[in-house]
């Protein structure tokens, strides 16, 4: 039996919001879809099978910080990644290219690659298209990314356009080094800041090369929404219609509805994980601060909408508790409820695709985060 062709399929459209399935060699994930960030191996503070149970089909991993610590190589000799961190489902990994950028002076840059120092303890590397791609092999990601380069913003249109054609050179590069198997895939990244003619020269050079599918990349990175949502209806009516379409580094609730509703797919966002750390909850009717002192002696759930673990067996009043006394449950309880609810809020997106009335349950997801939030105290 021979093994499925990597390929995404549209079950149902309302204007320009897409329902699909993404069929991968690691299974079948419903689109539209969050992919928790598994930076290292590990989605912070949580186990793969509580991961598993938010419904969550898809997760991410990252090249950058893989490569050193503990190595592509003996993530291979240990079986690759799925094996490594217990996720059978499929892994897209970043190519490291926005871990390396973001060095700043730690970074060098030039035609071929990124010459940079461990931001762990100052040792000496070197990436390009060619080893990022290897190193993504390595880790057997059902996904990988393109190397591409992520200038700071604000940028003058000729940085921006710079370093576009340069990450379309290092697309080409990419592609050609690539091992296609069955079931896997690679995706080509769309540059060209908030400037709609490089986007578009972006989108044409990644179509010409071909890729299985297409990211959109330099987007929340500290622009306005509008502005976001703005680029994204011009860039994304010009991407492949059959393609699943990737919103990179995104976001909050409100930023991914949006973009669902301008024809993105898929998404991943340290937010969820990051916010249930620091004590921020994500809910049906807005965000809480879990730290405050109104959740004192409250015996609510934090979302009574939810069925996770963190809503179904404990009171909003326990996980303030926690987080006053600095225990570490707290904040893997408010880690898995947050990304519970993203997982939710896909499905509810979706369901609403198929039946035909996102601009309805859109609204309401939105009044009820506008004006049915709680008190922060």
């Amino acid at each position: 039996m021979t093994e499925p062709k990597f390929h995404w399929t549209k079950q149902a459209q309302h204007h320009n919001a897409r329902a699909g399935t993404l069929h991968t060699a690691h299974g079948d994930v419903q689109t539209p879809t969050f992919m928790p960030v598994g930076t290292v191996g590990t989605v912070k503070a949580m186990t793969m099978d509580a991961v598993r149970s938010t419904g969550a089909g898809i997760v991410l991993g990252n090249t950058y910080h893989l490569m050193l610590r503990p190595g592509a190589e003996l993530v291979h000799e240990l079986g690759g990644l799925h094996k490594f961190m217990d996720w059978s489902g499929p892994i897209l990994t970043d190519s490291g290219g926005f871990q390396v950028m973001s060095l700043g002076d730690l970074r060098k840059l030039d035609e071929d690659g990124v010459t940079f120092r461990s931001h762990i303890d100052g040792s000496a590397h070197r990436l390009t298209p060619e080893s990022s791609t290897d190193i993504q092999y390595l880790l057997d990601a059902t996904i990988t990314m393109c190397f591409d380069e992520c200038p700071a913003l604000p940028a003058t249109y000729e940085t921006i356009a710079k370093s576009m054609r340069l990450s379309m050179r290092w697309a080409e590069r990419s592609r050609k080094q690539f091992k296609n198997r069955p079931g896997y895939a690679q995706f080509g990244i769309v540059q060209g800041g908030i400037e709609p003619d490089l986007r578009a020269e972006s989108v044409e050079a990644l179509t010409n090369i071909g890729f299985e599918g297409y990211a959109i990349g330099g987007l929340a990175v500290g622009e306005p929404q509008e502005q976001m949502f703005s680029t994204l209806d011009f860039t994304t009516h010009l991407m492949p219609i059959d393609k699943p379409r990737y919103l990179m580094g995104v976001g909050t609730p409100d930023d991914m509805l949006g973009a669902i509703e301008r024809g993105v797919d898929m998404f991943d966002c340290v937010m969820p994980t990051r916010a249930g750390r620091t004590g921020r909850a994500y809910t049906s009717h807005g965000t809480l601060n879990m730290k405050n002192a109104c959740h004192i002696h409250d015996p609510n759930p934090i979302d009574p909408e939810c069925d996770c673990l963190a809503c179904s067996k404990h009171s909003r009043a326990y996980i303030h508790h926690l987080f006053r006394s600095k225990e570490i449950l707290g904040a893997m309880l408010l880690t898995w409820h947050n990304i519970a609810y993203y997982q939710r809020l896909m499905r509810i997106i979706r369901q609403a695709i198929i039946e035909d009335n996102l601009t309805q349950t859109a609204a309401t997801l939105r009044s009820n985060w506008t004006h049915h939030n709680q008190p922060k105290l």
